[in-house]
């Protein structure tokens, strides 16, 4: 088997940066100053709800089946399924607990606020923006390191090892320029 390669008339394409932080208008009647925030999410495929439907679809399912079974003298399957369900089920909530986990960060005047989100627990932490280090964990595709005046932060859980170093460029970027704000992020409207 053989294959040719012919060159494309296209031009190569342009990766523009990309960009993970957005910002945030303030409002100044309230004394609201603007912000820069970062939200970054587990990659899940399904929602919680979605999940809890397609458990029932599939409880529903396999009840018909068993029931079938059991209508004709084997009760056995009945049983099978029902441990089925449930180990299905417990999978299902282990999964669904953890849906919803996400770091975010909100860089506003000189304060960063830090929050993670990791099952039912929340951890908040406030650094002072203008003593702050953002270095990687321990080399090339380890987690994003915040070091501010004795205390560190370990962000990025949910970026791909190979994006934590460019969202660490942009991290160091906002926060080196004067007042905090950086014009390479995207508006929110």
């Amino acid at each position: 088997m053989t294959a040719t390669f012919v060159p494309s008339n296209w031009p190569p394409a342009k990766r523009s940066p990309r960009v993970f932080g957005r910002r945030l208008p303030g409002n100044a009647a309230l004394g609201q100053a603007a912000s820069v925030q970062w939200l970054l999410r587990r990659n899940c495929s399904l929602t919680p709800q979605q999940l809890g439907i397609a458990y029932l679809a599939l409880c529903a399912v396999s009840s018909l089946v068993a029931g079938l079974f059991l209508w004709q003298g084997v009760p056995f399957v009945a049983a099978f399924a029902g441990l089925e369900l449930m180990a299905v089920g417990v999978a299902m909530l282990l999964f669904a607990r953890h849906a919803a986990d996400r770091e975010a960060l909100t860089l506003v005047g000189g304060s960063l606020l830090i929050e993670q989100w990791v099952g039912p627990r929340v951890e908040r932490t406030h650094l002072a923006a203008d003593w702050l280090t953002v270095e990687p964990a321990a080399g090339q595709g380890s987690l994003v390191q915040i070091t501010g005046r004795g205390r560190t932060v370990r962000v990025g859980r949910h970026l791909r090892p190979e994006l934590r170093a460019e969202f660490a460029e942009e991290l160091r970027l906002a926060l080196r320029q004067p007042g905090h704000h950086s014009d390479n992020l995207i508006d929110s409207n």
